[in-house]
């Protein structure tokens, strides 16, 4: 025997409540993704200067702000050549960022964090480890 719950009608001002973190954060997100287009992060300084790269060390976020600025102007190429891993994790920030707004808008409560299994969480960490011993050799293609 199935078992039906009611559906859960919200009001627009609840709605508002629920939906408003994902939709500022795509809007402060949006802000600096214009930002980044007109303000070429490939000038050495534009943006300042990263600490780990100073010391000649490309973290695995190194990169990632010309990388925006690459897709903003549809090089796919050189977004892919500025950080890889960035590249590859946008799919997921979306995914997420979509399954929080849709649980949002439907009247479902504050989301609990994902539970992850250990060897999820220890494979994304040995994924950027990798990557940036990668990065690092010389003469790397993965270097930004």
């Amino acid at each position: 025997m199935a078992v039906t719950l009611p559906r859960a009608t919200a009001t627009p001002a609840d709605r508002w409540t629920r939906v408003r973190g994902p939709v500022l954060g795509a809007a402060v997100a949006a802000g600096l993704t214009v930002a980044l287009h007109f303000r070429d992060p490939h000038e050495s300084g534009s943006w300042g200067f990263c600490p780990s790269a100073a010391m000649g060390v490309y973290c695995p976020g190194c990169g990632g702000l010309r990388a925006v600025n690459d897709l903003t102007n549809l090089d796919f190429a050189a977004a892919a050549s500025s950080n890889l891993l960035f590249i590859a994790l946008i799919p997921l920030i979306l995914g997420l960022w979509v399954r929080r707004l849709v649980v949002g808008w439907r009247g479902g409560g504050p989301m609990q964090p994902t539970r992850v299994h250990w060897w999820l969480g220890a494979g994304l960490i040995g994924v950027a480890v990798v990557f940036t011993v990668l990065r690092n050799l010389p003469g790397s293609w993965l270097a930004p």
